[in-house]
């Protein structure tokens, strides 16, 4: 698929830092004790527990008078949080990462593809862990189109994040942010979910990632790139990747953070860590970049490939994809590439010779840059 980045107000920048401190950041504990209450998992609603539980088809969570208990949280999910410094021909930059997977002699991290890809080649990647101890680190593998990449280190039996379910979370629900912006390792901010499948795209023309985002107002500033986003209880929802910024130039956070999914994350880190490469799903379309109504127009069709079997003509203009209105040609790539290669997924279009017709599709496909 062609593609191109979108023009806005706010444009969504990498995070990368490039400072270096020692320094500390401390998160500030609720003055509240914390409250249980339950989220129905289809409708995301709150409700008061009854004697502390809640029934089968309801989430239990945590929360305090102005948040999540992040004292708590802070404590349980810091061990599995680490810095990262590369060191480059092109420079230096850090970032942040999560400890994912753990063994008797080696661990797993993920965190971006614009932390370490600088280093890709030539260079080398340093993780500090926790407790201040330092690591080398080894690039198992990277894919530039969800901004995903995979970290190995020779030190083993440490703590792994527990992994959430970033497909029940529920705008406004709280969460907790972890990372080392500009450098400052154990930095803890909380804030709510702003909004859920917010289409965003990041890097450089030929070379963006496409992000079904979760948004966030806890504060992420640069170097919080690759970090967690956890949910009340703790749980790993999201990776930190990217902020937005004000057209003039501002940098810093404005309340406007994006992660990308877990659900979305899980299956690319799996596949590098089983493979060392990683596949995307492949609609098999080019897109009419300079048509300006509503939906994205396709253009051609890759022969033989998804869009080509299941009957989609050029010409067509999708709509839907899976129920969810499709405005533009980004939200078109994101939303595909929010599934995993070989679903079947719904998508309804516009039809060259007038009508609206809902194909089913089975999504091929690619391997990943």
């Amino acid at each position: 698929m062609k593609n191109l980045s979108t023009l806005s107000k706010v444009m969504v920048g990498f995070m990368a830092g490039a400072f270096a401190a020692g320094s500390l950041a401390v998160a500030v504990a609720p003055d509240m004790p914390p409250t249980k209450i339950c989220v129905d998992n289809r409708t995301k609603a709150l409700y008061s527990t009854t004697k502390g539980g809640c029934n089968k088809n309801r989430t239990l969570m945590e929360v305090a008078g102005s948040g999540v208990n992040v004292e708590t949280i802070a404590a349980a999910v810091s061990p599995s949080v680490v810095s990262i410094a590369v060191s480059a021909p092109s420079g230096s930059g850090s970032g942040s990462g999560v400890i994912y997977r753990t063994g008797a002699n080696s661990s797993f991290i993920i965190t971006n593809n614009h932390v370490v890809e600088s280093a890709a080649i030539s260079g080398s990647v340093r993780v500090e862990l926790d407790n201040g101890d330092y690591e080398k680190a080894a690039i198992v593998g990277r894919d530039s189109t969800y901004d995903i990449a995979v970290l190995r280190i020779d030190r083993g039996n440490l703590k792994a994040i527990t992994i959430g379910n970033s497909n029940r979370l529920a705008i406004g629900e709280p969460v907790v942010a972890f990372g080392s912006p500009l450098g400052l390792a154990g930095t803890v901010t909380s804030g709510i979910i702003s909004a859920l499948n917010r289409p965003v795209t990041t890097g450089s023309f030929g070379a963006e990632s496409f992000i079904d985002a979760i948004q966030t107002d806890a504060a992420i500033n640069p170097g919080n790139s690759g970090g967690p986003l956890v949910d009340g209880a703790g749980a790993l929802v999201g990776i930190n990747s990217a902020i937005a910024t004000l057209s003039s130039g501002a940098s810093g956070s404005i309340g406007l953070g994006f992660s990308i999914p877990i659900n979305q994350a899980r299956r690319v880190v799996d596949e590098i860590i089983d493979t060392g490469k990683s596949f995307r799903p492949f609609l098999g379309v080019n897109f009419d970049t300079s048509y300006t109504g509503v939906g994205a127009k396709v253009l051609r069709l890759v022969p033989g490939e998804a869009a080509d079997k299941a009957g989609i003509p050029a010409g067509a203009v999708i709509r839907e994809i899976e129920g969810r209105r499709i405005n533009d040609l980004v939200t078109a790539i994101v939303r595909v590439r929010s599934f995993a290669p070989g679903d079947a997924v719904k998508i309804t279009v516009d039809m060259p010779s007038g009508g609206a017709r809902t194909f089913l599709v089975v999504l091929g496909k690619a391997e990943s840059q």
